[in-house]
C-alpha cells in the first residue's frame, strides 16, 4: 500500500562526517547511492548502502570495493544510519574526555580522542575543575559552538585568559568531559548566553553559539550584577512609564556578534572573569529575543499585500516580515525536527570503508515512510 507513504529524496557533499538529513517524518527505510566512490571504482569506496527500521538504530547493509572494481556486501553494525525526532528535549552525542583546555582567547580544549566535530556544532562542557578550588567550572553547562582545528582539538568563543580561570590538563582532579548538542535550537531565536559586550554608542553583543538573530528584531538583556552591565536589564521606558524598553538588532556581525541600538558609552563594563567560588548558583549573562508575535507559523513574503511587513522606527529603515501581518517578530518559532543520519562507521571487514564516504563525495539518497510495514 502507498496511499500514506512519504518519500524523499536529496542530495549532499560529504565532508567525511556524519551526514543530518532533516524531513518532515522520520523514515523507516534509507537508501543511498555514493556517486564518486561508484564512478572511480577504488578500494575500500561504499557505492551504495540500505537501512530498514526493522534492522535497528545505527546499522547498514553495504556494498564496498575490495579490490578496484570488484564489490563485495558487508554490514555497517556502528554508527550506520540512525533516525532521530528532536522534540521537547536536548539530546546529546558521546561524551569524550577532555585532556586540556587552555587559557586564551578563544580558549582551545583538546580531548582524549578523535570527537568527530565539525565547525559550527555545539557542545557542553562539563566537570572542568583543575583542583577542588581551581579550573574553569565558570564554563561548566554552557553551550558553546565550536571551530574544529584537528581531530582531537577546537576552539570555544570564551576568554578564558583571565585570573580566575587555571588551565584544565591531564592532572585534573576533576573529569572534565565534553558532549554534543545534537539538536541545540529546538526554538529560536531563543536566548543566548553573552560571552562579551562591546560598550558604545551603539552595543555589540558577542554570545557562546549561534544566536540566531536578524536584523530587526527586538532583543532584551537577563544580566546578573556580578558580570556587570545591568543597566541593559529592560531599560524604563520615560515616554510609558512601567513598561519596558528594550532594544533592536540594527547589524548582524557574524554567527554570534550582533550590533543593538544602545547607547551603553556610560554604562558598566561587563565581565566574563568570575571566581570558582561563585559558581554554585551562579547565572549567565543573557540576551533574550522578545516579540508581540510567537506563533510559530512561517513569515510571508515581504511583497505580500495582505499583512504588510512592519515598520520599526528606532532603526529607521528595517523592515522584518510576521505571519501576523505588522508586528514585532516572535521570540520563539518552534524549530522541532526529524529525520535520519548517514553515521561515520566502517565496514566490519575493512575499516577503511567508511559510510558516508569521504570528503566531497558526491551522494545521493532517498527516504521512505511507509503506511504499511510487516514486522
Amino acid at each position: 500500500m502507498a496511499e500514506y507513504s512519504r518519500l524523499a529524496k536529496g542530495r549532499f557533499v560529504s565532508t567525511g562526517a556524519a551526514q543530518i538529513i532533516n524531513l518532515p517524518f522520520q523514515p523507516d527505510y534509507v537508501e543511498f547511492i555514493n556517486y564518486t566512490a561508484s564512478a572511480s571504482g577504488s578500494d575500500n569506496g561504499v557505492p551504495n548502502a540500505h537501512w530498514d527500521a526493522n534492522m535497528g538504530q545505527g546499522v547498514a547493509v553495504i556494498d564496498r570495493f575490495q579490490a578496484a572494481n570488484q564489490l563485495t556486501t558487508d554490514t555497517v553494525d556502528t554508527l550506520g544510519i540512525s533516525t532521530f525526532s528532536a522534540g521537547q528535549m536536548l539530546q546529546f552525542g558521546t561524551t569524550f574526555v577532555v585532556t586540556d583546555v587552555s587559557k586564551a582567547s578563544p580558549a582551545s580544549v583538546t580531548t582524549s580522542a578523535p570527537h568527530g566535530y565539525k565547525s559550527g556544532d555545539v557542545v557542553i562542557l562539563e566537570g572542568l575543575f583543575e583542583t577542588s578550588t581551581t579550573g574553569m567550572p565558570q564554563i561548566n553547562g554552557v553551550p558553546f559552538t565550536v571551530t574544529v582545528t584537528g581531530a582531537t582539538t577546537f576552539t570555544i568563543p570564551w576568554n578564558t585568559n583571565q585570573s580566575n580561570y587555571t588551565t584544565i590538563s591531564g592532572a585534573a582532579t576533576g573529569t572534565p568531559r565534553v558532549k554534543q548538542v545534537l539538536y541545540p535550537y529546538l526554538y529560536f531565536p531563543g536566548t543566548a548566553v553573552i560571552s562579551a559586550i562591546t560598550l558604545g554608542t551603539t552595543t555589540i553583543i558577542d554570545t557562546t553559539d549561534a544566536h540566531n538573530f536578524v536584523v530587526g528584531q527586538e532583543v532584551a538583556f537577563r544580566i546578573p550584577s556580578q558580570w556587570g552591565t545591568t543597566e541593559l536589564n529592560s531599560l524604563p521606558n520615560t515616554l510609558v512609564p512601567g513598561s519596558p524598553v528594550y532594544g533592536y538588532v540594527i547589524a548582524v556581525t557574524d554567527y554570534n556578534t550582533v550590533v543593538v541600538n544602545i547607547n551603553s558609552s556610560a554604562y558598566t563594563a561587563f565581565t566574563s572573569n568570575q571566581t570558582v567560588a561563585s559558581v554554585p548558583g551562579l547565572s549567565y549573562a543573557q540576551i533574550v529575543a522578545v516579540g508581540d508575535v510567537n506563533t510559530g507559523g512561517v513569515q510571508i513574503s515581504s511583497g505580500s499585500a495582505l499583512y504588510p511587513p512592519p515598520y520599526f522606527s528606532p532603526i529607521g529603515t528595517t523592515r522584518v516580515n510576521t505571519i501576523n501581518g505588522p508586528a514585532i517578530q516572535g521570540a520563539f518559532v518552534n524549530n522541532t525536527s526529524q529525520g535520519f543520519i548517514i553515521g561515520a562507521g566502517t565496514a566490519e571487514g575493512d575499516s577503511s570503508a567508511i559510510l558516508v564516504g569521504a570528503a566531497e563525495d558526491v551522494i545521493y539518497w532517498r527516504a521512505f515512510l511507509h503506511d504499511y510495514s510487516s514486522p
